[in-house]
């Protein structure tokens, strides 16, 4: 969800926000919703789709939370519009069109560079935006690279505010997955499990484990109070512990 909030912040707020321009160069007063009947590949909106339909099969597949990401994507952009329902249907299917092929993603640029020429930080958040979509599997292929690359010098960002955002996102799921490792480490450790023992032996040890410090058996045994509410809290690290294991090994 953390990265569905990240996506809704940049793509929402500042290319459906304050300063929004059609391609009548109108600003929109989000208090009153658009009202859009012409071709989307003449909107910001439009033309941001299609490149999202790019750099999402720019690797050749297009993962589940990317695909999840995508749907919201469609929702809170057609949420804009008065005819939202309308809008939402021809930006999945612009969305289906535009992944086939690569063929015009220069003139998509040049089209969404005309609308957005006198607004640079704009374009950059464009390509923030894009970027994450592409970091999202928590992989940044070459493909992906090359088409973002495109992208950004075509839409006249600079290279180095462009090499800083990959650094950025290359920081962040750096740290993302080095949190990951030591929880999961700590998972095992708590289970007084190994990585490479089978999902019988860490069943068997997390059962093992809830018998040795369930609060009732505990009470049973004649313990203090202090002993019991120990044994709760160890209860609870143990839980969690093997529900870390368990969702890393999809069981």
């Amino acid at each position: 969800m953390e990265i569905i909030v990240l996506i809704v912040v940049i793509a929402i707020l500042f290319l459906i926000g304050k300063n929004y321009k059609t391609e009548e160069f109108k600003n929109i007063n989000l208090k009153r919703k658009e009202i859009f009947q012409g071709d989307l590949m003449h909107h910001e909106a439009g033309l941001l789709v299609a490149l999202m339909a790019k750099v999402s099969k720019a690797d050749g597949k297009v993962c589940e939370l990317e695909a999840e990401v995508l749907k919201h994507t469609f929702t809170d952009i057609s949420n804009h519009f008065e005819n939202q329902e309308e809008i939402r249907e021809k930006l999945k299917v612009l969305y289906e069109k535009e992944k086939q092929s690569f063929d015009n993603l220069i003139d998509i640029c040049n089209k969404l560079y005309s609308l957005t020429k006198h607004d640079y930080n704009k374009r950059v958040k464009i390509m923030e935006y894009l970027l994450n979509l592409a970091f999202i599997d928590k992989e940044f292929s070459n493909t992906e690279k090359m088409i973002t690359e495109d992208i950004s010098n075509a839409l006249k960002v600079k290279l180095e505010d462009f090499d800083n955002l990959i650094k950025t996102f290359e920081s962040f799921y750096a740290q993302q997955a080095m949190n990951k490792s030591l929880s999961l480490e700590n998972a095992y450790d708590i289970l007084g499990s190994k990585p490479s023992d089978d999902d019988a032996t860490l069943k068997k040890n997390y059962r093992n484990l809830v018998k040795k410090h369930h609060p009732d058996i505990i009470s049973g045994q004649g313990a203090t109070q202090s002993i019991i509410d120990e044994a709760t809290q160890k209860l609870q690290e143990i839980n969690e512990a093997y529900e870390i294991i368990k969702k890393d090994r999809g069981i």
